[in-house]
């Protein structure tokens, strides 16, 4: 089995995707100013090394003390909100690409992490949360017969 497939295996949520495309397609389809609900874009990485799995969402703008890690029933969830600038003139806009409104991504994280092995910090925009992929408890212990 492929690294990928293996991360995959572990952290693939399809009702989580199939929320995810639904919204993006009825964002997509609908013309309008109203807060929608944005996941952001994310990487996984796997170091076998070290035990831990790595991930990287993308936050542009976004200030540690803004946003919410949670973990609960081998669940981490990340959220935030998006906030449009209070020093610009709402009327003056020309175009508006950037997506503002709350934003949050679910993941199932290994049966045994504790929420204090989870870290995570914050480096221009991009929010690293790292967690050991198998906990010490959950490692394999070989038993000498006697």
């Amino acid at each position: 089995m492929s690294n990928a497939s293996s991360v995959l295996r572990f952290y693939f949520d399809p009702v989580t995707e199939v929320e995810r495309a639904m919204e993006e397609a009825l964002v997509a389809s609908a013309v309008s100013d109203r807060p929608s609900i944005i996941r952001p874009r994310m990487d996984i990485h796997e170091n076998k090394q070290t035990n831990t799995v790595t991930m990287l969402f993308e936050l542009p703008g976004m200030k540690s003390m803004d946003v919410v890690i949670d973990v609960q029933q081998n669940r981490l969830t990340i959220s935030g909100e998006f906030t449009r600038s209070a020093s610009l003139d709402e009327s003056g806009y020309i175009l508006r690409e950037r997506r503002m409104g709350k934003f949050f991504r679910t993941l199932q994280i290994s049966a045994g992490i504790k929420p204090e092995e989870v870290t995570a910090q914050m480096e221009d925009g991009l929010l690293i949360v790292t967690h050991p992929k198998v906990s010490a408890e959950q490692h394999t212990h070989r038993i000498t017969v006697k």
